[in-house]
């Protein structure tokens, strides 16, 4: 086939690509309840084959260490779920407890964070009108964020309480799937096409060694942290402790930007209770990013994005400015999806040039 003739051909294929889509979206309203049912339903299994995929190594290697498979699966499932399960038991009510109590005493943080910007806004006056608008324009989008933030919390511990029955069959869900992953790893292998297997194969194996080190690392890192930071600050009397614990350990998640998103309630809670508090807190999150910098990202996560800073940087901003909180927090493992693909798209395309090459010789 000539090259021009095939390049009109795939031209044609993108545009029908589009009109197929563009008429996908046009049926939205017929397709959409259908597909809110089918999230509903698929969410448990998609959150069980999240646990499997980060337990899954775990399990492997005591496999290795010749421990029956059986005997494995049982003792990380019910350290796993036992101590998620426990920590839900006793953190639950203590969480929505400060979190009550926080929104009965938002006036007084309401207040302390007015007296900020009126400080900021009366030391600016003199500056320049144009500087003026960009801090007001700043102020804007933060009061913006934060309140799209707690909306977002709210929404979801609402949801996660009307969704108690899914989620209580996740266990039994990730269970069967670390039992049967070798079954579910065949399935998967004759259903994929015979000419895809091997690259699919290979794909999936580099996207896992460019993320998942990574995904386990940080979730560990951010747990470690929120559990060392809610000690500190019950340990100082800081108010809700437990709930600026699970901000520490969440916000952790994002590179760079994480400690001074985490940074900005802890000082609004610290600026009702006194100067004092203030300084502990900053001295309390500065050593555990320092901790965090030094020691438990180099020994649990290490390098294994291997991605440069300034893309990493590039993917924060590019997803908070799509997805918000969600989009900061997914910003970096979709880059590296994209990455692993870009790669193997790159390979492909060579590799089939190759072959035209080969052909008209």
């Amino acid at each position: 086939m000539d090259i021009r003739v095939k390049w009109f051909y795939r031209l044609g294929f993108l545009l029908l690509l589009f009109f197929v889509a563009y008429i996908f979206l046009k049926l939205k309203p017929i397709w959409a309840p259908m597909l809110e049912v089918l999230k509903t339903v698929f969410i448990p299994f998609m959150i069980a084959a999240f646990i499997t995929y980060l337990l899954h190594p775990v399990i492997e290697k005591l496999h290795e260490s010749y421990l029956p498979r059986w005997l494995a699966i049982l003792i990380i499932y019910l350290l796993f779920f036992g101590g998620v399960g426990f920590g839900f038991y006793k953190g639950i009510p203590a969480f929505i407890g400060q979190l009550r109590d926080l929104v009965e005493h938002a006036p007084e943080f309401t207040d302390q964070y007015r007296s900020w910007i009126l400080f900021i806004q009366d030391k600016t006056d003199t500056w320049p009108i144009g500087v003026q608008e960009q801090i007001e324009n700043g102020i804007v989008a933060a009061e913006e964020a934060l309140n799209r933030l707690l909306a977002n919390v709210i929404d979801g511990l609402l949801h996660i309480l009307n969704s108690i029955f899914l989620l209580a069959i996740i266990p039994f869900i990730a269970f069967y799937m670390l039992k049967d992953i070798e079954v579910m790893k065949k399935a998967a292998w004759y259903l994929t096409p015979r000419k895809w297997r091997r690259s699919g194969i290979k794909f999936l194996r580099d996207v896992d060694k460019s993320l998942g080190g990574y995904i386990r690392g940080q979730l560990l890192v951010g747990a470690v942290l929120g559990l060392i930071s809610a000690c500190l600050f019950w340990f100082v009397d800081m108010n809700y402790p437990l709930l600026l614990g699970f901000i520490v350990g969440v916000t952790n998640v994002i590179p760079y930007f994480g400690p001074i998103i985490a940074l900005f309630p802890i000082l609004i809670i610290a600026a009702t209770m006194s100067l004092k508090m203030i300084i502990t807190s900053v001295v309390i999150v500065a050593a555990l990013q320092f901790l965090e910098g030094n020691i438990l990202s180099p020994l649990i996560v290490g390098k294994s994005l291997h991605m440069h800073p300034l893309l990493i940087m590039f993917a924060l901003i590019a997803g908070g400015e799509i997805g918000g909180v969600a989009g900061l927090i997914l910003g970096v493992p979709i880059l590296a999806i994209l990455k692993v693909s870009a790669v193997h798209a790159r390979n492909h395309f060579v590799r089939g040039k190759m072959q035209e090459e080969n052909i008209i010789r």
